[in-house]
């Protein structure tokens, strides 16, 4: 008598002889032995399940064999009207096979013998009564188990190419920074050079060994707070020089904050855009704060500065930085991350960016 569906994985003769059908067939079989066994006198106990375990056995191995061979058929012949049909075909059969073997060397022939005829009929007429049931039962719950397994395929299907995408849509973005940043910095070495700044070869030089050490960050998926930090010092470095009476710093970060990962740029991005769109614009200059801050689970960043403000930094569009950033951060921290700009009195802007922690493998 067939059971529940088994693993894709399982083939052939395994799939036939699974243990969670063998043990429904047998189960069966058993329980349908005990329940009619006091109406067949003169046997005991074990030979009636033993009649009955067989029976189970035989319906079994005929599921079995139909649910592969053969291999095609008619458009007619639906694969599970033939294990039916199988399932209720062998069972006389078998009964009469049974029966004739344990009749052998009686007195009286089986033919003759009107109790061994009578349970022969029984035997047969239970199974044609509950093995067919039993096999709709089995092909019902092995289509409900394919179509969740299917599912659950296609879903992890569909996830792995939302993840893929999400990769693709991050490298992309990633790359988008590279350029934004060098294209950004060298202006600013352009601008000394047009002013006829002595200090532009100097600039210039420290902006090669920054790069040098920079530009390979780009493409790494995650750095490290402590790395970040320090890109940003050398960046702000490198303003100053260009700038030194127009642009002041400081850069603090509690000491168990610089182990947390973080996408690489992502201060840098916050800096670079209050430089671009504060201290720039404004004739006076201003200066910028970095602060780093580790609370309840949570990675807290600020830049803030005193440049020309939220009113009219936005005439320029804050440009491209922070628009990929904010996108960024959605992707790698899968929502939960915040990046807010708040307006400064008298004027400036604070870029408060908020990310889980995550420590740096060791």
């Amino acid at each position: 008598m067939p059971t529940e569906p088994n693993t894709p994985r399982l083939q052939g003769l395994a799939r036939v002889l699974d243990w969670r059908r063998v043990r429904i067939a047998l189960g069966s079989s058993a329980l349908l032995g005990l329940i009619v066994s006091p109406s067949y006198t003169g046997l005991s106990l074990i030979e009636v399940l033993g009649r009955f375990l067989t029976v189970g056995v035989v319906c079994l191995l005929s599921f079995g064999l139909f649910e592969r061979w053969p291999n095609r058929l008619p458009r007619w012949l639906a694969r599970w009207v033939l294990q039916v049909i199988g399932v209720a075909v062998v069972i006389p059969f078998t009964a009469l096979a049974i029966y004739l073997v344990v009749t052998q060397g009686d007195a009286t022939p089986l033919w003759k013998n009107n109790d061994r005829l009578g349970g022969m009929a029984k035997l047969a007429m239970i199974g044609l009564l509950t093995a067919p049931w039993i096999t709709v039962a089995a092909l019902f719950r092995q289509r409900d188990f394919a179509a969740h397994s299917q599912a659950l395929a296609f879903e992890l299907e569909r996830s792995e190419l939302e993840r893929q995408a999400l990769d693709s849509r991050l490298r992309l973005l990633q790359a988008q920074v590279e350029p934004h940043f060098l294209f950004n910095t060298l202006a600013n070495v352009r601008e000394l050079v047009d002013s006829g700044s002595p200090q532009a070869s100097t600039v210039l030089n420290h902006l090669i060994g920054y790069l040098r050490a920079a530009v390979p960050r780009l493409h790494e998926p995650a750095t490290t707070m402590s790395q970040e930090m320090q890109l940003v010092r050398d960046y702000l470095e490198l303003m100053h020089m260009r700038m030194p009476d127009r642009l002041q710093f400081s850069l603090q970060a509690d000491q168990l904050a610089l182990n947390l990962q973080c996408p690489p740029m992502i201060l840098l991005s916050l800096v670079e855009n209050a430089v671009r769109h504060g201290i720039d614009p404004s004739e006076e200059g201003g200066r910028i704060d970095v602060q780093v801050r580790l609370r309840d689970g949570r990675c807290h960043a600020e830049v803030s500065d005193t440049g020309v403000g939220l009113r009219a930094a936005a005439g320029d569009g804050l440009g491209t930085g922070l628009s990929t950033l904010r996108e960024r951060l959605q992707l790698v921290f899968a929502g939960d991350a915040q990046l807010r700009l708040v307006s400064l009195a008298p004027h400036g802007i604070r870029a408060e960016l908020d990310f889980p922690a995550r420590e740096t493998p060791s």
